[in-house]
């Protein structure tokens, strides 16, 4: 595989600059249209994106909050679980996931995930379900969606609730074997997303979204998220103040405008990555499960030799290519939560994942000749 001469522009991991560039005029309307409002919180926008994307997915209901972890927080809280309570999660996830039950007193139950895919194994949920067992959360790692014809399943024969993290796979959809298709985040009991800015729906600084069907459950959610208040002064639970502002709304509505094409060029990327990537014999290319389609927040590749990885993104850094992992250190090893008792051993793909996969640059501007000068290396590193 031949080496090509730098190209004319530097590599970004993401490249948010040049993204925003493009829309910069819409991006500073939404400014002063938000300044002429002067109603910086829960001003006009923020209903108006709820809409939006709502109607973006399908008609679901949304209700903004301040950020993702607040939304799996207030999703969870909304179950009225006791303390206590056992909160399936994947062990190859971002600490997030575990963080929101960990705080109201639930108790993660970790359980390891697909080695192709990395989303959450529906059969090693069903072994660790318990009377005690609250609560299933579902995270759609890197772009695609977990197998939700069998959560679902599991969630409804065992009555537990299904939570699905849709933090990074935004707009995905999953097809069921009776032809329905539905969109992540829309499926379980309640769905949950974040708008940290390097989301593939992104805002300029923090926030998140809740996602649901029951109108009764969005209802809940919504005054959960605003002190727990029905109205103005009068609490019936206690709640949180996690609101989306009127500003980061704004940008949102901006950005969702674009979201269709800028997902069809993340998709036209990693095609291009498959295509060049896919005979090398020193790595694994991501896998796709029919069913779901990609939305490619991560382009994440497995590198057979898990010793060669580090080397490889050392290797890459030395030329040039920003790289990065997603996740270094499984949760179980996390010091924060030893008091789980996990031992090492118990969940070996996820271990072996945190030691084999590596993240390449993957956004709507990144070019050919990026990506050529990209796999040229990823290609002479396994040649020598």
């Amino acid at each position: 595989m031949s080496i090509l001469p730098a190209p004319s522009t530097p590599i970004y991991l993401l490249d948010l600059r040049a993204e925003h560039a493009l829309i910069q005029a819409e991006l500073d309307e939404a400014v002063q249209q938000t300044l002429a409002d002067a109603a910086f919180i829960q001003g006009p926008a923020v209903g108006l994106f709820a809409a939006e994307l709502g109607a973006h997915l399908g008609g679901t209901h949304v209700i903004p909050c301040a950020n993702g972890t607040d939304a799996l927080t207030l999703a969870l809280m909304s179950l009225d679980l006791p303390a206590g309570a056992e909160v399936i999660v994947p062990a190859f996830t971002y600490v997030a996931t575990l963080e929101a039950a960990a705080l109201l007193g639930l108790r993660p139950v970790l359980v390891d995930v697909c080695p192709d895919t990395f989303n959450i194994d529906p059969a090693a949920v069903e072994a660790a379900l318990t009377p005690h067992t609250g609560a299933i959360i579902a995270v759609h790692l890197f772009g695609q969606c977990a197998d939700l014809e069998a959560l679902r399943r599991i969630s409804t024969r065992h009555g537990v609730a299904l939570i699905e993290d849709n933090a990074q796979a935004i707009g995905a959809t999953f097809r069921f074997s009776d032809g329905e298709v539905a969109f992540g985040g829309t499926v379980g009991e309640i769905g949950t997303t974040s708008f940290f800015p390097s989301k593939n729906l992104g805002a300029l600084g923090d926030g998140g979204a809740l996602l649901a069907h029951d109108p009764a459950r969005a209802a809940l959610l919504r005054q959960l998220a605003n002190h727990g208040q029905s109205q103005k002064y009068h609490h019936q639970f206690i709640g949180l103040n996690s609101r989306l502002d009127t500003l980061q709304a704004a940008f949102l509505r901006v950005k969702l405008r674009h979201l269709p094409a800028a997902t069809a060029a993340r998709q036209a990327v990693a095609a291009r990555y498959d295509a060049a990537l896919a005979a090398l014999p020193g790595i694994a290319i991501p896998a796709r499960d029919p069913r779901s389609t990609h939305v490619f927040h991560q382009y994440t590749i497995m590198v057979n030799d898990t010793g060669r990885r580090d080397d490889l993104q050392h290797f890459l850094h030395r030329c040039g290519v920003p790289t990065m992992i997603y996740y270094p250190l499984p949760v179980h090893a996390q010091a924060a939560y030893a008091y789980l008792g996990y031992q090492p051993g118990q969940f070996p793909v996820a271990e072996q994942l945190c030691t084999s996969v590596l993240s390449l640059p993957i956004h709507p501007l990144l070019t050919p000749e990026q990506q050529d000068y990209i796999v040229g290396f990823v290609g002479s590193f396994f040649e020598n």
